[in-house]
């Protein structure tokens, strides 16, 4: 075949790979580089939304690093979240699949009673737990009073807060638990059948035998778990309002973080920096500095889940 020939028939073959890929294409420039380059372009500018923006360099990269004083409260508040929260969500998903898998009457029922509360909004779930873990009228402190334990202060003390928190994400643990169930189902019975025919206990099985088959769904809900802390907002949020007694109105301010900053979180001061103090240049630099924590977390999950995945294999 001529050159000319082959030159015609790759370029026609190069044409149909771009069409078929043209809607991926023109959806990540649209709804990622496009927005990504902006938002690194108004970091480096004075805007409030009204007026064009302005040139002013790293001065917003300097006054969020050095200047506003929320900053490192509400980064130190959200890599706790991604290390502890996420962690314990984790852990406890897994075991509530297990421990659904080895039920053998009522079954369904069990799954439900797990399953339902991870289908509660938002912010009533986060009000409930406020109601329910008040240190002065909740139900939970008049219960530890009553066996002779100190209750908390729960969402209204700066130690206790980020617990609180975490005990309502494990409440609302049903899609960790749904998704481990399906993963723990597909290990090979024979695997285990053989183990026991060996003389493991169950440690050993779990340990040489799950652990090895789960473990890319660990790896998935580790690092979906890690992106959901990085845009932890709502729970917070609502949470610091009502115990603080606040109610939402129009033209009403309020600092979130309460108490004590516990609970301010990067997504707030994305909200409160951008929507509340319209200083877009200054909210860009935080949407950049959590985009920038999200893509490391994920890539050191990613190159440690290497190891993990293949581990017992």
């Amino acid at each position: 075949m001529a050159p000319t020939a082959l030159t015609a028939k790759h370029r026609r073959s190069a044409l149909r790979t771009l069409a078929f890929l043209s809607p991926w294409l023109i959806g990540f420039a649209v709804f990622f580089a496009y927005p990504l380059l902006s938002t690194a372009y108004f970091s480096f500018t004075r805007y409030d939304g009204f007026r064009p923006p302005a040139f002013n360099g790293a001065a917003n990269w300097s006054y969020v690093f050095t200047d506003y004083p929320l900053f490192w409260p509400a980064l130190r508040n959200t890599l706790w979240l991604v290390v502890v929260m996420v962690s314990c969500r984790v852990v406890f998903g897994l075991g509530v699949g297990l421990l659904v898998t080895k039920v053998k009457t009522g079954a369904g029922i069990f799954r439900t009673l797990f399953y339902l509360p991870y289908l509660a909004p938002p912010v009533a779930a986060t009000l409930a737990f406020v109601f329910l873990l008040n240190p002065g009228t909740g139900p939970v402190n008049t219960l530890l009073d009553g066996v002779g334990l100190p209750g908390p202060g729960w969402f209204t003390d700066a130690a206790w807060s980020k617990p609180a928190l975490t005990a309502l994400a494990l409440w609302g643990v049903g899609d960790l638990m749904v998704i481990f169930m399906a993963a723990l189902l597909d290990v090979p019975k024979e695997q285990y059948e053989a183990a026991e025919l060996d003389g493991a206990g169950a440690w050993a099985r779990f340990r040489h035998i799950t652990l090895p088959n789960v473990s890319p769904i660990i790896l998935f809900a580790v690092v979906t778990g890690v992106i959901q802390a990085m845009q932890y907002y709502t729970q917070p949020l609502v949470a610091g309002k009502a115990a603080a007694g606040v109610i939402g109105g129009s033209g009403q301010q309020f600092e979130p973080g309460y108490p004590d900053k516990s609970t301010l979180t990067l997504p707030q001061l994305v909200y409160n920096l951008g929507f509340q103090r319209f200083d877009y240049g200054a909210a860009c630099v935080l949407a950049l500095v959590l985009f920038a924590l999200s893509m490391a977390f994920t890539a050191l999950l990613m190159r440690r889940g290497g190891g993990l995945t293949g581990a017992g294999r």
